[in-house]
């Protein structure tokens, strides 16, 4: 599988964001399944085996840090690359999120070039 034909799982509560993060992905690409929520997205992570996970932090049901720590204690997905989002931006939020592992973290309002960028780079 080519990075170009690579599955990206997309979830964030935001209509918007979340429309607007699969449509540059799309352009790019990329296959794309979306979840609106945490628990949607962890469903869609272990039926789809996605190979990078764009996930918002402040989500429904389960937030971005659950779904991440779940992901890295199951044998199956911990290899998954993560990739958090978040209009949370203090040191302290990225820290976080940085130690209970994620691959990458973008302070919202990101740039979409920045979040293809960070994609490729992790696909690489």
């Amino acid at each position: 599988m080519t990075d170009e034909q690579a599955l990206i799982l997309c979830a964030d509560d935001d209509e918007d964001i979340l429309s607007l993060v699969s449509l540059r992905l799309r352009r790019a690409g990329y296959a794309v399944v979306q979840a609106q929520d945490g628990l949607q997205a962890l469903e869609l992570a272990r039926s789809h085996r996605p190979a990078v996970t764009v996930l918002d932090v402040m989500m429904p049901r389960l937030t971005g840090h659950q779904v991440l720590a779940a992901m890295r204690g199951d044998a199956e997905l911990r290899e998954l690359k993560v990739v958090l989002l978040s209009a949370r931006v203090q040191e302290a939020d990225v820290e976080r999120g940085m130690e209970s592992g994620a691959d990458a973290y973008l302070a919202k309002p990101f740039r979409a070039d920045d979040l293809l960028e960070q994609v490729r780079s992790l696909l690489g």
